[in-house]
């Protein structure tokens, strides 16, 4: 099974609004919305027109990022495209094949 060395760089974020701040500044709505595990930016994710989840990771290189969809508990490393199981916490990932 794959890891990588991203996830050990994770922290468990909880997002402070649940809203892509840069869709609402535009006026655009999103379908799902992604926490940076680095620094706690919430963006939309790559079903969403705007995608600023991944533009965020392509301008920060910020490369860890969950879902903060009620129900889901995966997270994705951009650079090695690895998904986790963060269930238990970044602490406790493991990757899912």
């Amino acid at each position: 099974m794959s890891v990588c060395e991203h996830v050990s760089e994770a922290r468990d974020l909880k997002p402070e609004k649940r809203v892509c701040e840069e869709c609402v500044s535009m006026g655009d709505g999103w379908v799902h919305l992604r926490i940076c595990l680095t620094c706690g930016h919430v963006g939309c994710c790559d079903s969403s027109k705007n995608k600023h989840a991944t533009k965020h990771f392509h301008t920060t290189r910020h490369p860890m990022v969950r879902s903060i969809e009620p129900g889901e508990s995966w997270g994705w490393c951009y650079l090695d495209e690895i998904t986790y199981d963060l269930s238990r916490g970044v602490k406790h990932a493991r990757a899912i094949d």
